[in-house]
């Protein structure tokens, strides 16, 4: 079942809501600038596996309202909240990739936890602690890095998505790669799907917003995992310092792996998890 939720201040939020609604919830939590069309894989995989799974599109990306209001890790919480409460979500398993890697510390630390919603949570190439280079977390990007992301952006959103997704954001840059012409095309798809707004204004919330709090306050057991080829968000300031940060962590580095390793390495993610899940 797919419907839409409309948050406290009047956003309707599209949602998947798959399986038993008796059976143990998962929901997922999708990367800048993509939708909810990204987690198909792990979608299916669990649904075979006997859960209920449900994920959502951020505010202005995919089939959500395209509203020019709100695109910060607060109001993207409270729309995941929005979400979670109206299905009555409970003993569920929150699994984020890059920007929704934030969004779930973000609801989990502010919502699900205060709540009683969340069993644990799974970061997959999250952003947090923060990407920006800052005196608190000096290994950092500089601030070009995301200036260039929104020239980019602004320039030419179009070409400029060809060339993330059949670049960096699965490493089909890398010599030897096993490039994917129809993942390329998925991304392309999904990302102009969105506003061009909520991509634009998502750079600032998914490169600048210090999550250190988020990631401390998360005291349920939580499984990161890391690439140490992702070129986006590099692991070594932020996979490694996530572990450092939570009560309850458990940290896994895939050799050679990729940003987008969800998709390109979904058999082996899917297994991971779901031994994380099933412990």
């Amino acid at each position: 079942m797919s419907n839409f939720v409309t948050t406290a201040d009047g956003v309707d939020i599209f949602y998947k809501d798959w399986g038993s609604k008796d059976a143990q919830p998962i929901m997922f939590h999708h990367g800048w600038p993509l939708s909810s069309d990204d987690w198909d894989a792990q979608m299916l995989f669990f649904l075979s596996k006997g859960y209920r799974v449900i994920a959502h599109d951020r505010r202005g990306h995919g089939r959500s309202a395209q509203v020019d209001f709100g695109h910060d890790m607060g109001h993207y919480a409270a729309d995941a909240a929005a979400v979670a409460e109206h299905l009555n979500l409970r003993n569920a398993i929150h699994i984020g990739h890059s920007t929704g890697g934030g969004e779930v510390a973000a609801y989990v630390a502010r919502h699900g936890l205060p709540q009683g919603r969340v069993a644990k949570a799974v970061l997959v190439s999250a952003v947090p602690p923060i990407m920006l280079k800052t005196d608190r977390y000096p290994g950092g990007l500089p601030m070009d890095v995301f200036d260039g992301l929104r020239v980019g952006l602004a320039a030419n959103r179009a070409q400029f998505f060809r060339e993330v997704a059949a670049g960096p954001f699965y490493g089909f840059n890398r010599e030897g790669a096993d490039v994917k012409p129809a993942v390329i095309d998925n991304w392309w798809r999904q990302g102009m799907m969105g506003s061009a707004l909520a991509h634009y204004e998502g750079i600032k919330a998914f490169s600048e917003t210090d999550q250190t709090d988020d990631l401390k306050a998360i005291t349920l057991p939580t499984l990161v995992l890391h690439g140490d080829d992702d070129q986006v968000v590099p692991y070594s300031n932020a996979g490694v310092l996530q572990a450092e940060l939570l009560p309850d962590a458990t940290l896994k580095i895939y050799a050679g792996f990729s940003h987008g390793m969800l998709t390109v390495n979904a058999d082996v993610l899917n297994a991971d998890i779901l031994a994380f899940i099933q412990a």
